[in-house]
């Protein structure tokens, strides 16, 4: 069984290049979410190994450490692993101090080092 991915605040054209991208390297399951309502609704709905959020959503222009901030605060959710999507090594720190996993930017999405973060996510049997 695949595992499933929510894809958060991502324009069209991204959330297709980095579904294509966790489809091909880790066979996951890729939802997309437009903002903090849909994306909390989603995790209350079903199990999620993942949550991808875009540094800046992109139907509002919203802060998606917000989003993150707002997963990490509720006891239900607040153990699924989020990693904070920004080319900005400060931005990536502030999400990790917030409880984020590092991540990474999209100009990066197909190095190696993405795919170790994303493999330990992805690759287990958790």
């Amino acid at each position: 069984m695949p595992k499933r991915v929510l894809d958060v605040g991502n324009c069209v054209p991204d959330h297709a290049a980095i579904r294509g991208m966790l489809e091909s390297q880790f066979h996951a399951d890729v939802v997309q979410a437009d903002g903090l309502d849909d994306a909390l609704a989603a995790l209350r709905k079903e199990p999620f190994y993942l949550v991808l959020v875009n540094r800046k959503l992109d139907q509002d222009y919203s802060d998606g450490l917000d989003v993150i901030k707002r997963i990490k605060a509720d006891a239900k959710l607040k153990s699924i692993p989020c990693m904070l999507l920004t080319n900005y090594p400060d931005q990536q720190q502030t999400a990790v101090a917030a409880g984020d996993e590092y991540g990474f930017g999209k100009k990066s999405l197909y190095d190696k080092e993405t795919h170790e973060r994303l493999a330990q996510f992805l690759t287990s049997d958790v």
